[in-house]
């Protein structure tokens, strides 16, 4: 199975607003910096991930985005779906016409995989990926590092303010 970059990059985002959901709606923007990811890019992948109710977003002064469900509520095989991500490994995409229109000789092989790797990912919530100590220090030091960026480079509506 190869995993295309929006699958990634809607589970790591929707990692990083699980990390962070506690503190109030998280702005793309904020995800984009920590995370690296375009914030064009973050704006498709979250209208998908809203239709679905995994995201709502928040309007306003302090808006951004919040978890549609709890974090314990969201399984990681769910995000990858509301993005049209396939778990799916065979090389027919499911259909049993892998050769020839028929189906391959290793085919029941790939089924049995696919099936096995959505289970377990629909087994992994977002609450039991983020509360590992090693994903805990990824997220310290991202923090770390975005907060440093924003010192430095502080918006410029501040910048304006203070002349």
């Amino acid at each position: 199975m190869k995993l295309s970059t929006k699958g990634r990059y809607a589970v790591t985002a929707m990692m990083d607003l699980a990390i962070h959901d506690h503190e109030g709606p998280v702005t793309l923007a904020d995800i984009s910096q920590c995370q690296g990811i375009s914030l064009s890019y973050l704006e498709q992948l979250f209208a998908r991930l809203r239709k679905e109710g995994l995201v709502e977003g928040v309007r306003g002064p302090g808006g951004g985005y919040r978890l549609g469900r709890p974090s314990s509520q969201i399984s990681i095989a769910e995000i990858i779906n509301a993005v049209d991500e396939n778990i799916d490994v065979t090389r027919c995409l499911g259909g049993k016409d892998c050769q020839g229109g028929e189906k391959c000789l290793t085919h029941q092989l790939w089924e049995d995989l696919s099936n096995r790797l959505y289970v377990f990912l629909d087994e992994l919530t977002l609450a039991n990926f983020i509360n590992r100590p090693e994903i805990r220090e990824v997220a310290y030091r991202q923090d770390t590092i975005a907060s440093r960026i924003a010192t430095m480079f502080p918006p410029r509506a501040s910048m304006s303010a203070r002349m």
